[in-house]
């Protein structure tokens, strides 16, 4: 792998854009029913995990009996660089969730409220909009794909549940060092 690949890669990693752009994908196919709202910034991470990570969302899915879902993953998309997963402070669940949450508000996509202690995450028209208007694009299709697979699979799931059935099914993420690269 060349260099300049790598750098682009992480080039990536830190460009917002990307990141809201799938945080918008994702609100759009998973947060639903009454509120349309993602109950709680700690869900919305371990949801984002699976999308960001198709191996951790294979494994999901393969517990679940889903080996039909599972397939649907391109093999390419399996172990992509991006596909690396490096452990944080509250599990493999990025840091960075709050600032895009509020790059999202401050833009008109997205709106936050809390019920009792829980920070809720609701797309606004705009948001949605645009999220459609993302996945309906070919480099979105796939993220598109999965976000409607992590949805199907976890999204009725409270976030306590969805953090048990991930580290019972994904055992290796607990106990590691932070700052370790989890290999799946």
């Amino acid at each position: 792998m060349s260099l300049g690949l790598i750098r682009l890669a992480a080039d990536v990693e830190e460009a917002d854009q990307f990141h809201l752009a799938r945080l918008l994908i994702l609100l759009r196919n998973v947060a639903t029913g009454a509120t349309k709202s993602i109950q709680g910034i700690t869900k919305l991470a371990k949801l984002d995990f699976l999308l960001r990570y198709p191996a951790a969302l294979i494994r999901v899915l393969d517990a679940q009996n889903r080996a039909k879902d599972a397939a649907t993953i391109p093999e390419e998309e399996r172990n992509t660089i991006e596909g690396r997963m490096i452990r944080f402070r509250y599990g493999p669940w990025d840091p960075r969730y709050r600032r895009w949450i509020a790059l999202l508000v401050s833009r008109g996509l997205a709106s936050t409220y809390h019920a009792g202690n829980t920070v809720h995450v609701k797309l606004t028209e705009s948001g949605e909009a645009l999220a459609d208007e993302l996945a309906a694009k070919e480099e979105f299709t796939d993220l598109g794909t999965r976000a409607k697979l992590v949805n199907k699979a976890v999204g009725p799931f409270g976030a306590k549940r969805l953090m048990l059935f991930i580290y019972q099914v994904i055992p290796e993420l607990e106990g590691q060092r932070w700052g370790e690269k989890i290999e799946l």
